[in-house]
């Protein structure tokens, strides 16, 4: 099984987005029992929170409902949980080195950083754009779903 966590701030716009995509991916690949996916947050503002509106508003105009996520922070125990920790921008990735201890097994990486435009995600919470951030996820999400089950 493949185990994937995605990391962003708060855990409740884009790493709930990743997460729910991904979910919706591999459920149509029909890779469910392959897969493990979950999302969590570099810091604690959000703990218990549910996704965004305004997010949750976008997975449901592609049909991907995302229901009963709580907001939570990565721990370190998560590093060793998860084969992959996928984080949405650099500020997310050098607090996910900071909490994780580092990165001695090179688990941690950008979403975007699997496609052919390495960069962050683009954040709602700031630009109000969460048509930018829905492309950003789901280009990274297919790009990174190819990856892990080429050859």
């Amino acid at each position: 099984m493949i185990k994937v966590l995605f990391i962003c701030h708060g855990n409740i716009c884009r790493s709930p987005m990743a997460e729910f995509v991904m979910k919706d991916l591999v459920e149509k690949a029909g890779l469910s029992s392959q897969f493990c996916i979950a999302s969590a947050a570099t810091s604690r503002e959000e703990i218990g929170n549910p996704v965004y509106p305004p997010a949750r508003k976008k997975l449901a105009e592609h049909g991907i409902a995302c229901g009963g996520h709580a907001a939570r922070q990565l721990t370190k125990r998560d590093y060793e949980e998860y084969d992959l920790l996928i984080g949405m921008d650099g500020a997310n990735l050098r607090n996910m080195h900071r909490i994780c201890g580092g990165d001695p097994d090179g688990k941690i990486s950008l979403l975007m950083d699997h496609t052919h435009r390495p960069g962050d995600v683009a954040d709602p919470w700031y630009t109000g754009d969460f048509e930018a951030t829905w492309r950003d996820v789901l280009e990274g999400c297919r790009s990174l779903l190819g990856e892990l089950t080429a050859g």
